[in-house]
C-alpha cells in the first residue's frame, strides 16, 4: 500500500532531483507518456501511461504522482474514454500502480486529500465527482458535482469539501466529502482551474469565455470580487506570498500576472502558442506552462517577466502540465 498522501496540485515536491539529472515532469498528452526533463531541456525519461493523460497531481512529499488516463485529446470530442487513474514512483520513474474507476470514463482533474489518502477525481462521463482512496487504489464512493462538463477540482486543507469546476454550467460545485451535500456556486462563463488559499478563506476560479478570475468565499460559498484577465484565462498558480496570481491565458497566448491585494492584472508575457496549463517553481520565481499544439514548454521568469526558457519536446508529445520535482536551474542564471 501506497503511504498517506497530502494534496497538491502545483509544483511543490520535495523531491531532489534523480540520478538522471531531471528537475521537469511533463504530462505528454498525445504520446501517452510522462517525460522527466533536465533543466538544459534534455528528455531523461520517458513512462507510458494511459490513453491521452491530461493531468497530474504530486503527493506533498514528491515520491507520487497521479495522472488521470482520459482517453481523449479534447473535451468536447465525442467517445467513451479511459476509466484509469496512473499512479508513478517519481524516483524509480516507473508506473507502479493503476486506479480503476469503473462506470466513470474519461477521468480529468485530480484534488489530494490534505488530510487522507482520498482524492476528488472529475468525472467527464458520465459527469460526476468521484472520491478514491488513493492507497487501497479504490472508488470510495461518487456525488453529483452540480453542473455539466466538470473539469478541474480542488480539495480543501481540511479535507472536508471539494470545488469542482463545471464549464458548460458555469458554476462550481462545493462538495462535501462525507455527506455528499452540494452547494452550487455561479461564476463567470467557462470555469476551468482553481486555486484554494493558504488559509483556505477563499478560492480563485479562473473563468475561461469570460476572461476573469472569480474570488469565491469559501465559508459563504459565493462569488465576492473578480479580476480581469487576459483572454482565455484557464489555470491560475500563486507564489508563495499569494502577493501574485500567474496564469495561462489560451486565446491571448500569454502569461498573465496579477496583483491578488489589489485585483489587477499587471503583466503579460507573449508565448509562442497557446498555453493549456501553467505551474510554478517551489520559490514562485519561475512559471511553466506547456503548449501542446508546438510541443513545447515555455518557461517565463515571473520577476523579470520575460520568457527565459523554451524546450522542445519530441514531436507530437503534446506537452500539457508541467511540474518542478527538482530545482529548475535556467540557463545562465536568467
Amino acid at each position: 500500500m501506497l503511504p498517506r498522501i497530502a494534496a497538491i496540485l502545483l509544483a511543490s515536491s520535495t523531491a531532489a532531483a534523480a540520478a538522471d539529472g531531471a528537475t521537469l515532469m511533463v504530462v505528454e498528452k498525445k504520446a501517452n507518456q510522462v517525460g522527466f526533463y533536465t533543466s538544459a531541456g534534455e528528455r531523461a525519461a520517458g513512462v507510458a501511461v494511459g490513453e491521452t493523460p491530461h493531468e497530474m497531481a504530486l503527493s506533498a512529499d514528491g515520491r507520487y504522482a497521479y495522472v488521470s488516463d482520459n482517453g481523449v485529446l479534447w473535451m468536447d470530442y465525442e467517445g467513451p474514454g479511459g476509466n484509469t487513474v496512473s499512479v508513478i514512483d517519481i524516483a524509480a520513474r516507473k508506473r507502479i500502480g493503476i486506479l480503476p474507476l469503473g462506470k466513470f470514463h474519461r477521468p480529468h482533474g485530480i484534488g489530494l486529500d490534505p488530510t487522507s489518502s482520498r482524492a476528488f477525481i472529475t468525472s467527464e462521463n458520465p459527469d460526476r465527482l468521484v472520491l478514491a482512496d488513493l492507497d487501497a487504489l479504490a472508488v470510495i464512493r461518487d456525488f453529483d458535482n452540480g453542473g455539466a462538463d466538470p473539469h478541474m477540482v480542488t480539495f480543501d486543507s481540511r479535507g472536508e469539501w471539494g470545488y469542482v469546476s463545471n464549464t458548460a454550467s458555469g458554476t462550481v460545485g462545493a462538495v462535501h466529502a462525507v455527506t455528499g451535500e452540494l452547494r452550487t456556486i455561479p461564476v463567470g462563463k467557462g470555469p476551468q482551474g482553481s486555486l484554494l488559499s493558504r488559509d483556505g478563506s477563499k478560492l480563485w476560479v479562473t473563468c475561461r469565455d469570460d476572461n476573469r478570475i472569480d474570488i469565491v468565499d469559501t465559508d459563504a460559498k459565493k462569488v465576492v470580487g473578480s479580476i480581469a484577465t487576459g483572454e482565455g484565462v484557464n489555470r491560475v498558480a500563486a507564489t508563495p506570498d499569494e502577493r501574485l496570481l500567474v496564469y495561462s491565458l489560451q486565446q491571448g497566448e500569454s502569461v498573465g500576472i496579477a496583483d491578488a491585494a489589489a485585483g489587477k492584472q499587471i503583466a503579460e508575457i507573449a508565448l509562442g502558442g497557446a498555453p493549456l496549463s501553467i505551474s510554478l517553481s517551489r520559490d514562485g520565481k519561475h512559471a511553466f506552462a506547456g503548449v501542446q499544439d508546438s510541443d513545447q514548454i515555455w518557461i517565463v521568469s515571473v520577476p523579470r517577466r520575460t520568457v527565459v526558457q523554451v524546450i522542445d519536446t519530441p514531436k507530437g508529445a503534446g506537452p500539457d502540465p508541467v511540474m518542478e520535482i527538482g530545482q529548475y536551474m535556467p540557463p545562465n542564471g536568467r
